[in-house]
This record gives C-alpha cells, sequence and structure tokens, in this order.
C-alpha cells in the first residue's frame, strides 16, 4: 500500500485559495464632515494569533527600545483542525479516467472528504476600522461560499471539484487593560470550515480489448463434467478507437463452436 510517492499539493492550494478570499479588504477612513480622506488595503498574512499579539504589543516607544509595533489594521489566518467527513464519503470504488490511449488509461479513486478548519483574525485599533473589515466579509458567507479548484492541474486538467466554505462562528475580545494611555487591540476571530477531497496516489490500468463468453451444458459429459457448447468472442471495431473520449465504434462477434481450436 505504501511505497508509491505522490503528493497533490492538496492542503498548500486550500491555504492558498482561503488567503485569497481575504486579500483584497479595504478600510477607509473619513474627517470630520464624512470625506475620505484615506484608503488602507488590509495586509494578510498566515501566523497564529499568539504570535500576532506578541508583535502588537511590542514596545512602540523608539527612545527607550528597538522594538517596533506592528501598525493596524491587520489580518491573520491560519489552519487549526483537520476531521474526517463521514457525511460525504463516497463508494470507494468510484473513480476518475483521464490520460486514455487505446491500449491504457490512468485511474483515480474517490476521494477521502475532510474538514479543514480556519480562523481568521482581524486586529485593529478603532471599533470602526474592525467593523468595516468585518462587514466585508461576513455577507459572502450565506452561510458558505463556494469556490472551484484544480486540484490535479497536471494529469487531470480537465477536472474541477466544488470547495464549499462556510462560517462557523465569529467572536470579539477587546484587549483595553491597563493604565489609560496602553495600546488598545481589538480582536474578532471568525471560525471557517473548508470541505475538500483527499486523493491517492494515480494509477495506470489496460483497457478492456476483448470480451469472451462461454457456453457450457451442465453435467452432460462423462463423470457428470460440463461439456463447452460454444464460445462468443466480442472485440470493438476498430480497436485503435478504444478508449478515445470521441471514438465511434462497433463490435465484432465471433462464433467458435465446440470443435474449433479455441481455448
Amino acid at each position: 500500500m505504501f511505497g508509491t510517492h505522490f503528493y497533490h499539493e492538496k492542503t498548500r492550494k486550500c491555504v492558498a485559495t482561503f488567503g485569497r478570499l481575504f486579500n483584497n479588504i479595504y478600510v477607509l477612513r473619513k474627517n470630520s464632515s464624512g470625506a475620505g480622506i484615506s484608503q488602507i488595503k488590509v495586509p494578510l498574512s498566515y501566523a497564529p494569533k499568539s504570535k500576532y499579539l506578541e508583535r502588537i504589543r511590542e514596545n512602540p516607544n523608539l527612545d527607550t527600545d528597538t522594538k517596533v509595533a506592528l501598525k493596524l489594521p491587520r489580518m491573520s489566518f491560519e489552519i487549526t483542525s483537520m476531521a474526517y467527513d463521514t457525511t460525504r464519503q463516497l463508494s470507494k470504488l468510484n473513480n476518475i479516467q483521464g490520460g486514455q490511449s487505446s491500449t491504457s488509461r490512468q485511474k483515480l479513486f474517490t476521494g477521502v472528504p475532510y474538514i479543514l478548519a480556519f480562523q481568521l483574525n482581524i486586529y485593529a485599533k478603532s471599533q470602526d476600522d474592525a467593523l468595516q473589515m468585518v462587514e466585508q466579509i461576513l455577507p459572502t458567507f450565506n452561510p458558505q461560499y463556494t469556490v472551484t479548484m484544480i486540484p490535479l492541474k497536471d494529469e487531470y486538467p480537465n477536472y474541477r471539484e466544488d470547495i464549499p466554505i462556510s462560517i462557523a462562528g465569529v467572536g470579539f475580545t477587546d484587549d483595553f487593560e491597563g493604565e489609560v494611555g496602553a495600546r488598545r487591540t481589538i480582536i474578532y476571530t471568525l471560525d471557517f470550515e473548508m470541505r475538500v477531497q483527499y486523493y491517492g496516489s494515480i494509477g495506470t490500468s489496460n483497457v478492456v480489448r476483448q470480451a469472451n463468453a462461454r457456453i457450457f451444458e451442465i453435467g452432460s459429459g462423462t463423470a457428470d463434467s460440463d461439456v463447452r457448447i460454444e464460445t462468443i468472442q466480442i472485440n470493438p471495431n476498430p480497436l485503435s478507437t478504444i478508449g478515445l473520449a470521441d471514438s465511434d465504434f462497433g463490435f465484432t462477434e465471433t462464433f467458435y463452436d465446440a470443435d474449433s481450436d479455441y481455448r
């Protein structure tokens, strides 16, 4: 079972796909009259929440410390768990065919369903900045958003997989402790679930080029043995078109009686 190397980069593709959903979030700053004065594109990184909080809380005073705090607003995301999804498991004998010729074909068995849990964290200094980012995200997931991926680009370039991404919960914390002049950090935590399929190795099998049916008369021979009466052989015609997607062929039937040399 093991020993055949394969790597479809499925998790890596899922992380990149999830990140691309949120890489165009903007925050608009306005003056007292309501006119826009600046627009900021919110940076997005793959990083744990704890690491970002540590960097955000670093001393931003350059006179007393060389460490510089991160500028807000900002977003980060990460994978938090992977779980097998029993509700989407199909028959293990189902397979996807590709790379066909007149003699062989590629065969990929149905994928194994998993749920990837992602956590998106939104950091801001003001409530208005945080709400702008949250309101640009929530309406898209109602309650899920489906993206289309090419999971096996090299082997199956025409195969598409629809991946639903649903929002599982929204959390909020306002880290405003300590002195009045301490730096404030507002954090919105959005939990998502991505339903994906993991595929195994791609095998190669031969194309069926001939079907034989032997007809026997039961118990008519000596010592109640079976006697072959006839053999029917069926071949696609012509053989060169077997397995081709646009092929249009018939069948050639050949009959062999009991006295023929066919075995």
